[in-house]
């Protein structure tokens, strides 16, 4: 009896310590999907280095605690999943995003970013957002449009003034 508390206390362990460490963990109720469906997100997730685990919802629930991120524990109810990552805060988000879209049945629940509670509107918000190269292009854009508009604006003097000198 000793070694099942002890192997579920290490469980508890392991989970509470992946809620504090990860940067980005995302809960998600995966009722529903089929089992291609699910190889297919646990693929998609893989590339992007996302972690991602089927727990007991007590063992979720009871790390949350230890975490000190009771809020989640009202969404521990049913068959839910979570995505940890480590390195990327939107992956998860993002990969569980999409793939939602695709798939009715994955549903986003809520999520722990930088160590912080975010119900799923937040969650789902931050997935929306563009790529880091995304976001890079469009400050450069619009860094350069005043230089841009200057330089037309040059050009078109010097046309003007090439026009009524001819």
């Amino acid at each position: 009896m000793s070694k099942v508390m002890e192997s579920k206390q290490n469980l508890v362990d392991e989970i509470a310590t992946q809620l504090k460490e990860s940067v980005s963990t995302v809960v998600v109720d995966y009722r529903g999907l089929t089992v291609a469906e699910m190889t297919e997100l646990r693929k998609n997730l893989r590339d992007a280095g996302v972690e991602f685990k089927v727990y007991k919802n007590t063992m979720t629930r009871r790390a949350a605690e230890k975490a000190e991120l009771t809020e989640l524990n009202e969404f521990l109810t049913g068959p839910n999943a979570v995505a940890f990552s480590n390195e990327d805060v939107i992956a998860p988000a993002k990969v569980l995003y999409n793939f939602a879209k695709e798939h009715e049945a994955l549903e986003i629940k809520a999520g722990v970013i930088e160590g912080a509670f975010a119900p799923a509107e937040d969650v789902n918000a931050i997935a929306a957002l563009p790529s880091k190269d995304g976001l890079v292009s469009m400050l450069l854009s619009v860094l350069q449009a005043p230089v841009r508009n200057f330089a037309y604006a040059v050009k078109a003097i010097g046309e003007e003034k090439e026009n009524e000198e001819a």
